[in-house]
């Protein structure tokens, strides 16, 4: 609106001026019938200035329109087939979560790998911790000789009584039964801090190599050779078959 009121107003403003020198050059030529004409002439040329320039003025709007939107739409895609994990962001992923190192590197595989150690670490740490707790009490019941805590009572077989005579081989049995659930246990835990590990160095390693430039050439040949002997005098004795492996890489 602002621009047509600028046009308005510059052809007002020439209009006016070309009249003012239209009726000077009357005064001094004398001819009456030429102002209605050249004004005409005139306002028609003023016209289709101004129409060309509206029509320029709205057919730019289409124009940058159009370009942003190919610029939107050409917008390059990843390509997956040469896309390269970043060996640093895999580890930092993978000391964060276990397994979301191998999610970025798309090795979908290995996840039920890790996770199945995971679980079965912690199944074990669990299992052998009750253990453990169960035959620590027994073992504390059976030392202090007071009948009322008798847990230990639950291990033994059906008609089986720990008197004088049997007590001491039962201490026995409950402590090294308590010692080694204790073991086991400590055990599972490092096992899992082990598979921790290994995930965290796999996820690395695998990010690592996936660049390595692995030539389409790799080969095995096998041939049989003679291979000189020199410990025998005799030329015939000098020599001996074998077999030669090349590898091609």
């Amino acid at each position: 609106m602002r621009y047509q009121k600028v046009i308005f107003s510059l052809r007002t403003l020439t209009i006016t001026l070309m009249m003012v020198i239209g009726l000077q050059v009357m005064a001094h030529t004398g001819y009456q019938d030429a102002p209605d004409d050249s004004i005409a002439i005139m306002m028609a040329r003023i016209d289709s200035l101004t129409r060309s320039d509206s029509v320029i003025t709205f057919e730019e709007k289409p124009v940058q329109s159009v370009l942003i939107d190919s610029t939107r739409i050409a917008k390059p895609k990843r390509d997956w087939n040469t896309w390269r994990p970043d060996p640093k962001r895999a580890l930092w992923l993978a000391l964060v979560l276990p397994g979301a190192g191998q999610i970025y590197n798309r090795k979908f595989w290995k996840l039920p790998i890790i996770y199945g150690g995971f679980i079965g670490c912690i199944y074990a740490l669990t299992w052998n911790n009750m253990m453990y707790k169960d035959y620590s009490q027994a073992y504390l019941d059976l030392m202090d000789n007071d009948p009322n805590t008798a847990s230990y009572n639950k291990f033994l077989h059906l008609g089986v009584e720990i008197d004088s005579s049997n007590e001491e081989r039962y201490k026995e049995i409950f402590r090294s039964r308590k010692d080694k659930y204790r073991r086991w246990r400590d055990m599972s835990f490092f096992v899992m801090i082990g598979v921790y590990a290994l995930s965290v160095i796999d996820a690395y390693v695998d990010a690592e190599l996936s660049a390595f430039d692995i030539s389409k050439d790799l080969s095995l040949k096998v041939e049989p050779t003679v291979i000189p002997n020199h410990s025998g005098g005799n030329p015939l004795q000098a020599q001996s078959l074998g077999v030669n492996c090349k590898l091609n890489f």
